[in-house]
């Protein structure tokens, strides 16, 4: 940056800017986090001389406070990935189960709203596909925020639903499930060039939620891409042209996970296992009968608090799969 040609290419000197500003602020952090713990542990050691029990109940406060902190400080270092920084788009699909695995899709669509909102994200829906009787089909997420993608990759993988179904009569035991894709959201200089030849783009009519012109004119976009087979649906925009954006964006962020994936030769290492959302692939179940229980099948994490999970209590997930990558 003291180069005096530094800003004859404004566009690589902004985002040399940017990284020195996010890397100053990690230092600055720990260093500000470092001079508290000093600061505390010389004011415990006075306070335990004297044994004011008040003020040692303040500075047990101020300790757990200070390892909130720690915490959320040593998971910013453990996403170094390459887009880890990045805005997400998460996709879920229901899988194998019917209008049970329809309504576990949209469980999971509340729950990772509600992470996002407790995480300080924000989100916006940019495809809904509802169920024919309950729950959505599909969606689609963009979440925004410091290292939104980092965040989300380890939700990447079919999650399992084992409870008491709520849609028949007989309320028998069901096993639901649905997949849960999770990709970067790409700058424009990021972006994989794409042979128009290699496109293929398909207009229907929406089917679903979307606007006023819904259902009387060709809004919805599919695109292929012939090459790999990737196919990315979107309908929820009013124009042709919206769509075919958000699914661009979609395309876009598979095409270059597809590309590191086969330059790393270590396809966990950015998004996580991603299979087909039947039997014996899921990464993480959530068992509501006959007993209550979230186990990550990656981590071995355990919690015994399903509704807090649901209601987006993620985190300790979160930690442990960026620990185990991380090792």
């Amino acid at each position: 940056m003291g180069s005096p040609a530094f800003w004859d290419d404004r566009k690589t000197a902004t985002q040399v800017s940017k990284d020195l500003n996010s890397l100053q602020n990690a230092v600055n952090g720990w260093e500000a986090l470092e001079k508290e713990i000093a600061d505390l542990a010389q004011l415990a050691e006075m306070t335990e001389k004297q044994g004011d029990i008040e003020t040692e109940k303040e500075l047990t406060a101020q300790l757990f406070a200070l390892e909130k902190r720690f915490n959320t400080f040593r998971l910013e270092v453990l996403l170094s990935g390459p887009y880890d920084d990045h805005n997400a788009l998460v996709s879920l699909h229901s899988g194998a189960g019917g209008t049970d695995a329809q309504d576990w899709a949209e469980i999971l669509l509340r729950m990772y709203l509600r992470y996002a909102e407790k995480s300080g994200y924000t989100t916006e829906i940019i495809n809904r596909t509802v169920g024919s009787e309950a729950g959505i089909k599909s969606a689609v997420v963009k979440v925004a925020g410091p290292y939104a993608f980092g965040h989300f990759k380890s939700e990447a993988g079919v999650h399992r639903l084992i409870r008491l179904s709520p849609f028949n009569p007989a309320h028998t035991r069901e096993t639901s499930f649905a997949l849960v894709e999770v990709l970067p959201e790409l700058a424009e200089d990021e972006e994989s060039k794409i042979d128009p030849k290699d496109l293929k783009i398909e207009v229907s009519t929406a089917s679903g939620h979307g606007g006023q012109s819904v259902n009387t004119t060709y809004s919805a976009v599919r695109l292929t891409h012939i090459p790999t087979g990737i196919k990315v649906s979107i309908q929820n925009e009013r124009s042709q042209v919206q769509n075919k954006t958000q699914a661009m964006k979609i395309l876009q962020g598979k095409l270059k996970l597809l590309e590191e994936e086969r330059r790393q030769q270590e396809k966990l290492q950015i998004r996580g296992e991603f299979h087909s959302a039947e039997w014996g692939n899921q990464i993480r179940s959530y068992t509501i009968h006959p007993y209550k229980l979230v186990k990550d099948h990656r981590t071995n994490l355990e919690s015994t608090d399903p509704e807090s999970v649901f209601d987006g209590d993620l985190e300790e997930f979160v930690a442990a799969y960026l620990e185990k990558q991380s090792k």
